[in-house]
């Protein structure tokens, strides 16, 4: 074979380059170069962006192999294994559709949409029957074919679904359309999926109150089953704001791309906001008129940009008009020392662990509070790593309620002195509730992540691509300092607001357009440009300033 019809690709999976030759599909370089990778291959990152294992390479490329044990692995697993659902579906009740609802109990809420007239409550032999067609199709391992068509062509073969998927390929307004065919069910998804069936080993369907729960693999071990989790509180949250979504008549980013269109897209904001204000006002009545007597702590909890700030600076408010004086302490300052902080395993500052707080200090000034005592506030100054006493002073009367807001706040051990009837935890995070379409959801962390994304640049400087290079530890921080104790809350609020993508579009798309193309983070700004891209674009002008976008758009009234 001569030297022009090979090509050098690099491997990151072991770190070498090697020369191919040219047209090899990934499947056919993964056999070549002999990769052993923990788990089943499911996909590779070619210049940093997923594709699928039919990709044929005809041009040097750097490629990583993933398998389910890393979140694009995951993510490619769980897409799979929701189109065999819906595919089992399809054979059992054709006329029915799949909906995927939501992540929840470390699986998805899923249910069955019936045509109309046709409507019935999905009992527990019909999941079991469902979950027995997705071990049959697992078991036959189906090849899942990657097809691409005139976009006309592809609208007429989605013709007889919802309008969903319409509605996305006309907003995307592409030539070509890229779609799934498994035998002879075609479906449509974001991103790529497992080259067959046969890839889906792990996996359960039960029922799930009026649905069903899809589980999946636990991704630092996908040969076992996550491990299914009570989340009451959780569920009903979700099901409050999709409710809320119904009254807006909005269900997908077609019907929202729809409205985005009209001049209702401000009455859209207006009626958002309300029902955001009436929530908050809901919780600060549930802390006044708690039965037993009112809480004198008010802990406000929850992931990175979920607008925890603003959330408590909005209860203030609503506190002060039911004649309460809230006092704000900031739990940053009882940091200990920067030279006293844990570290990780990596020997960095691990801040988010709950012992960089002096726990000690902490306790007995709230305690002290609570027996009406005067204490001495501390400041920690960022700059030196040190914590400082400045003369702050405070003594809580009759009429105060102290909050305080933080990652640790519903966690059991911040606290353990102190009476439960004497606080009230609320969890504040950005629950989205619109999907791109029946099958395809828009990650709660995808929603929080733009949002940061968008913040960090305005008020810290922050590129995106330093940003996404965060995501990682964050979101470790969060799996174990704040998802265990959700459940822990007296109230939740969902500070997503429906409208919020196509907002935040206009601020994202060039900052996420500015990371560098030869880069890991590129892989995580290529597929939130792909998100944004089904998303249609509003102004933000009628958007009030105490808005909880405002606290990553700038123009808010309160001060940070």
């Amino acid at each position: 074979m001569g030297q022009s019809r090979l090509i050098t690709v690099f491997c990151k999976n072991t770190g070498k380059y090697y020369d191919i030759p040219r047209g090899l599909t990934l499947r056919e370089i993964y056999d070549r170069l002999s990769i052993h990778l923990p788990y089943d291959c499911l996909a590779g990152v070619v210049n940093y962006k997923l594709e699928d294992m039919g990709y044929v390479v005809f041009k040097p490329k750097n490629i990583e192999f993933v398998d389910a044990s890393c979140a694009t692995g995951m993510r490619c697993y769980v897409r799979t294994l929701s189109m065999v659902l819906s595919r089992a579906i399809h054979d059992l009740y054709p006329r029915a559709d799949l909906r995927i609802e939501h992540p929840i109990s470390k699986g998805y809420y899923c249910v069955i949409q019936w045509p109309k007239g046709e409507e019935r409550a999905l009992t527990s032999d019909m999941v079991k029957g469902l979950r027995t067609r997705m071990q049959e199709i697992v078991d036959a391992n189906e090849e899942i074919v990657v097809e691409e068509k005139q976009a006309e062509q592809v609208m007429e073969l989605f013709g007889g679904r919802t309008d969903g998927e319409r509605a996305l390929f006309m907003t995307l307004g592409n030539p070509y359309i890229r779609y799934f065919r498994m035998g002879d069910y075609i479906d449509y998804y974001t991103d790529v999926l497992a080259p067959s069936t046969g890839y889906l080993n792990i996996f359960d369907l039960e029922p799930y109150f009026d649905g069903m729960l899809l589980r999946i693999p636990n991704r630092q071990h996908p040969d076992c089953l996550e491990e299914a989790i009570p989340q009451d509180k959780m569920f009903g949250i979700f099901s409050e704001y999709v409710g809320w979504n119904k009254l807006l008549g909005i269900s997908n980013i077609g019907e929202l791309n729809a409205l985005c269109r009209t001049p209702r897209a401000y009455e859209m904001i207006k009626l958002a906001e309300a029902l955001h204000e009436k929530k908050v006002g809901i919780i600060a009545d549930m802390i006044t008129n708690r039965p037993g007597g009112r809480p004198k702590f008010v802990l406000i909890s929850g992931p990175s940009s979920s607008g925890k700030t603003t959330f408590s600076k909005r209860l203030t408010i609503q506190l002060m008009v039911n004649g309460i004086r809230p006092v704000v302490i900031s739990m940053d300052n009882y940091f200990v020392n920067r030279i006293d902080t844990p570290k990780d395993k990596k020997g960095d500052y691990d801040f988010e662990d709950i012992h960089a707080l002096d726990l000690d200090l902490f306790r007995q000034q709230l305690q002290d509070l609570l027996d009406g005592k005067e204490v001495s506030l501390p400041t920690y100054n960022f700059e030196d790593g040190k914590r400082y006493f400045m003369g702050n002073k405070l003594k809580i009367e009759k009429d105060n309620v102290i909050i305080l807001e933080g990652i640790h706040a519903l966690n059991p051990e911040l606290i353990p002195n102190i009476p439960r009837h004497e606080t009230f935890r609320i969890y504040v995070s950005a629950l989205t509730t619109i999907n791109v379409d029946n099958h395809n959801w828009i990650p709660t962390t995808d929603t929080r992540l733009i949002r940061r994304v968008v913040r960090d640049y305005r008020y810290r400087g922050y590129s995106a691509r330093e940003t996404i290079a965060r995501c990682d530890s964050v979101v470790r921080g969060e799996e174990k300092w704040i998802y265990p104790f959700q459940e822990y809350a007296d109230a939740m609020f969902n500070s997503a607001l429906i409208f919020e993508l196509s907002v935040l579009k206009r601020h994202a798309e060039p900052l996420l357009s500015q990371v560098p193309k030869s880069c890991p983070e590129y892989t995580e700004a290529y597929r939130l440009l792909n998100l944004l891209a089904y998303v249609e674009q509003i102004a933000e002008k009628e958007i009030p300033p105490t808005s909880m976008l405002r606290e990553f758009l700038g123009g808010s009234s309160f001060r940070y």
